[in-house]
């Protein structure tokens, strides 16, 4: 596995951050991190880049600890955190050649050579001759993420990386970090949950320092609660189509179109075309709702 996690907690003061958190990511998985404020998220990442340490459990970037083997845990990550650290007055070229003086661990290759490739695969090269500081936020993103890759490594952990884009950088960075994803681990935390519909093989979710859903994206779409809107030609008592078998709830949306959620994997459309059959009524519309990640999102970090 690339990243282990076994029963981490973390307290600050009398605040539960982290309570016994545990998951663990194998390589080529882009996994979406989740939560809303105050869930975690920042806490767990900064304990696997080692910034801080746990009070209690495991973790393990590489397979190496994150505290016994901190260095080769730092060797291991490329890490780009939510407010993009750079030298404005550099040239990208300059920026990342400093950078790679630091890691220090291009392997075969010169620091001019793989700085060349990552600028290549980043998409920086029309943009290299400049300094940082006349870049578009999609390119300062850009260079951010060729710093993080520059040593090679073989886990990604990226804070909000699209954060500010205009459509066109997102579609580019998307891309971007979904090819990543094929060779390397790639944990992505973001708030933007068409981000991780649109990059992402798995969502971890997080609320109140504790893991609330660990799934598949196609897995948790198909979650055990679908969603049915009908139309009927003629208004329907609720109360009858609470004898619906497997119905969590009724809502009269307008007029004769009622939303009609079902506590089941099963499709139940044809269940409700055989109501209408036998009370006599006409079905003008009938369709499936596809629950979207962001209704998900809600319903499991509410409370």
């Amino acid at each position: 596995m690339s990243i282990e996690v076994a029963d981490i907690s973390k307290n600050y003061g009398n605040q539960k951050a982290l309570n016994e958190v545990s998951f663990s990511i194998r390589k080529g998985e882009v996994v979406g991190f989740l939560g809303p404020n105050g869930a975690g998220k920042s806490t767990l990442m900064k304990i696997l880049t080692t910034y801080i340490s746990a009070d209690a459990g495991e973790a393990r970037v590489n397979g190496f600890d994150v505290v016994s083997g901190k260095k080769e845990v730092q060797k291991s990550i490329g890490y780009l955190p939510e407010h993009n650290p750079l030298y404005l007055d550099m040239y990208v070229r300059e920026y990342l050649d400093f950078s790679a003086s630091v890691y220090r661990s291009a392997g075969k290759k010169t620091d001019k050579e793989r700085i060349a490739e990552v600028i290549q695969l980043t998409g920086l090269a029309p943009e290299a001759h400049k300094k940082i500081g006349q870049l578009s936020k999609g390119y300062r993103q850009r260079t951010g993420l060729a710093a993080a890759m520059l040593h090679d490594p073989e886990v990604l952990i990226l804070d909000e990386p699209t954060t500010g884009l205009d459509p066109n950088q997102l579609v580019e960075v998307r891309a971007l970090i979904r090819n990543m994803g094929k060779e390397k681990t790639v944990l992505l935390s973001t708030h933007i949950m068409q981000e991780v519909e649109a990059i992402c093989d798995r969502v971890i979710i997080i609320n109140h320092g504790e893991i609330v859903a660990d799934k598949k994206l196609e897995s948790l779409r198909e979650a055990s609660e679908q969603v049915i809107e009908v139309e009927f030609d003629y208004r329907v008592e609720p109360i009858l189509l609470e004898n619906l078998p497997h119905i969590r709830s009724v809502t009269n949306i307008y007029d004769f179109v009622y939303e009609l959620r079902f506590h089941t994997s099963v499709d139940m459309r044809p269940a409700v075309f055989d109501f209408a059959h036998d009370n006599g009524l006409k079905t003008l519309q009938l369709h499936r709702k596809n629950r979207n990640l962001e209704s998900l999102f809600r319903e499991l970090t509410q409370a």
